[in-house]
């Protein structure tokens, strides 16, 4: 009985410390959250994080650092999140290139976007914009369409990367018009831009929030947009819908997710302060500066997009015949 007694005090301190590191307000308080960022400084997947982490810092009570991890198409930023202790210090900021386009494109990935992640919170969307450079002798969409059409092969197209949302928007496309162009992927929009900037390269399908900056600076032409309607931040610029091809329709999503096994309370702590720091009008303003849109929603929301969204894209890339280079 002696021992038993003895015994009871310890076992009581390791179901209240086991207790304590299971608490959704005390799991990883005090310590950084390190958001992996899957492309470099200057993308949508880049940007729009850094517009949200400073209310989401106030909200959560704690940092949220910003950790670019550029390349394979977002691939390696995914495989890094993918295999991180699931604790909620390590998310992944996802974007529709990589988590519904590089299942469809790619037959070997190191994640699996349904499997491999717990989604957290979609927060933002954004259409892409077709920009031209400004040596182009073209100032419409449909100009673009004749102009390439009568030179097949000869221009080239930019994207920030193979495989991302942007470059097979810009695939389906030239594939619903037949065009025939080249594609020179970069390491990421700003390389891309800037080479557009100058001629370098022709075309580029960008997101809205990389390009609206030099499209307001008049250093690149801004065609169309892809989304379903004209976007508010810029409304004199038609969609590719309204302007060649009613058919045509593409947009981005994107979101914080945590590695599979993150515990659930984990994962409603962060969803609920991060919905509140989009519902701040900072926020929302700073977003629909670039040309991105606040979407707030339940886990299982982001969780029903994300296979939506992936079951768009893999019939979008058998329909245009697309296949990773």
């Amino acid at each position: 009985m002696f021992i038993i007694w003895k015994l009871l005090p310890l076992s009581l301190l390791f179901l209240a410390c086991t207790s304590y590191a299971q608490s959704p307000n005390t799991a990883f308080s005090g310590r950084p959250i390190r958001v992996i960022a899957p492309f470099p400084p200057g993308s949508a997947g880049d940007i729009i994080p850094r517009a949200i982490s400073p209310a989401a810092n106030e909200a959560l009570k704690q940092m949220m650092i910003i950790d670019n991890r550029a390349g394979a198409a977002g691939s390696i930023a995914a495989e890094i999140v993918a295999r991180a202790a699931p604790d909620g210090l390590t998310l992944l900021f996802g974007t529709t290139g990589v988590l519904a386009i590089n299942p469809a494109l790619y037959s070997k990935l190191p994640y699996d976007p349904v499997r491999d992640f717990a989604p957290v919170a979609r927060v933002a969307t954004s259409q892409y914009a077709v920009l031209a450079a400004p040596t182009l002798p073209i100032k419409t969409l449909k100009d673009y369409i004749d102009y390439a059409r009568a030179r097949p092969g000869e221009l080239n197209v930019a994207s920030s990367g193979v495989g991302t949302a942007v470059h097979l928007s810009g695939e389906l496309f030239h594939s619903m018009t037949g065009i025939k162009v080249v594609h020179v992927a970069y390491k990421g929009a700003t390389e891309a831009i800037t080479d557009l900037m100058v001629g370098r390269v022709h075309i580029m399908f960008a997101s809205l929030s990389s390009a609206i900056p030099f499209v307001r600076s008049g250093k690149v032409k801004v065609l169309a947009l892809t989304g379903a309607q004209r976007h508010p931040s810029a409304p004199d610029i038609p969609t590719v819908k309204e302007a060649a091809v009613p058919e045509y329709e593409a947009s981005g999503f994107f979101g914080y997710l945590a590695p599979v096994g993150t515990p659930p309370a984990i994962i409603k702590r962060l969803n609920e302060h991060i919905n509140s720091a989009l519902r701040q009008t900072e926020v929302k303003d700073k977003l629909a500066s670039f040309g991105a849109d606040v979407a707030t929603g339940t886990p299982e929301q982001f969780a029903a997009i994300i296979r939506t969204e992936l079951a768009k894209w893999t019939r979008a890339v058998k329909a245009a015949g697309i296949q990773a280079q």
